[in-house]
């Protein structure tokens, strides 16, 4: 995936890629144009780079909005470098656990679950999606089907699920909630096109309870632990340089248990309980 590079994906959209890859952001962060000629819609401007910035504002001089999926650093930080060169207004969410990620983010509005948002050739509608985050939107480009995930559903890895502003049956909620929308193609924040949105959804969410299941076989092992001490044998499959990240996810697992009364927490001790 080539950075910077205008790549037409569909009849109605084209892509920009950040160069910020990492460990976090797979091959970099994708920001979406969309619309054919005028009126277009930016998806998530991503990081604060100049240079990605200056691809954006180059792709078209018919910019009209920037919509955003989430407030983390590299998705939503562009929108006010993109704000200082061309003059349009920005969308998306500020919840209370987020209002502290992306000071500078500021909507000219709160979009909300279910709300379109109408250009000349395109409408996008809004799925709110908490889990990742608790402000995560995503945008249905009725048009053709498309879905932009933004972190909901990534290309090349799962997604991180972080408390507190992270909720983990908020996440799988979220992916259940996506079955109920006639789609076609899943269009990333990171990663390429997938196709087969609700075969990818279920695959998740498959995936995710496999690994609540490791979570309560390791508890069960040694009756009670933490995210310190359970992280080697419940992410045993990955690899140990990973495992700062891992945590995060597996405190989510822990807490996500903790609300369906399978465990108590005492301290930072989460203690299975047998029932």
């Amino acid at each position: 995936m080539q950075h910077e590079e205008v790549v037409q994906i569909t009849p109605l959209v084209k892509r920009i890629t950040a160069g910020n890859s990492s460990v976090f952001t797979g091959p970099g962060t994708n920001t979406y144009i969309v619309g054919k000629e005028e009126d277009l819609t930016v998806v998530d401007p991503g990081p604060a780079l100049s240079d990605h910035i200056e691809a954006i504002v180059s792709c078209s001089s018919n910019l009209s909005r920037i919509v955003v999926t989430h407030t983390h650093p590299d998705h939503s930080p562009g929108v006010s470098l993109l704000q200082n060169k061309v003059d349009i207004p920005a969308y998306g969410l500020i919840t209370e656990t987020t209002k502290n990620q992306d000071t500078s983010f500021k909507p000219e509005k709160m979009l909300t679950h279910g709300e379109v948002i109408e250009a000349k050739d395109h409408k996008l509608e809004v799925i709110h999606t908490p889990g990742h985050a608790s402000n995560h939107l995503c945008f249905l480009l009725k048009e053709e089907k498309l879905l932009f995930t933004g972190d909901h559903i990534m290309n090349g890895s799962t997604v991180v699920i972080s408390p507190p502003d992270g909720n983990m049956q908020d996440y799988l909620d979220s992916l259940n909630k996506l079955k109920e929308y006639d789609l076609e193609n899943i269009a990333p924040g990171h990663g390429e096109l997938l196709p087969n949105p609700h075969s990818v959804a279920e695959w998740i969410i498959k995936h995710r309870l496999e690994r609540e299941e490791k979570v309560i076989e390791a508890i069960k092992e040694v009756t009670k632990g933490n995210p310190d001490t359970l992280v080697e044998q419940v992410y045993s499959d990955v690899d140990a340089a990973l495992f700062p990240i891992a945590k995060w996810s597996l405190e989510a697992h822990l807490i996500k248990l903790q609300n369906e009364k399978k465990v108590v927490k005492e301290g930072n001790q989460f203690i299975w309980k047998d029932t």
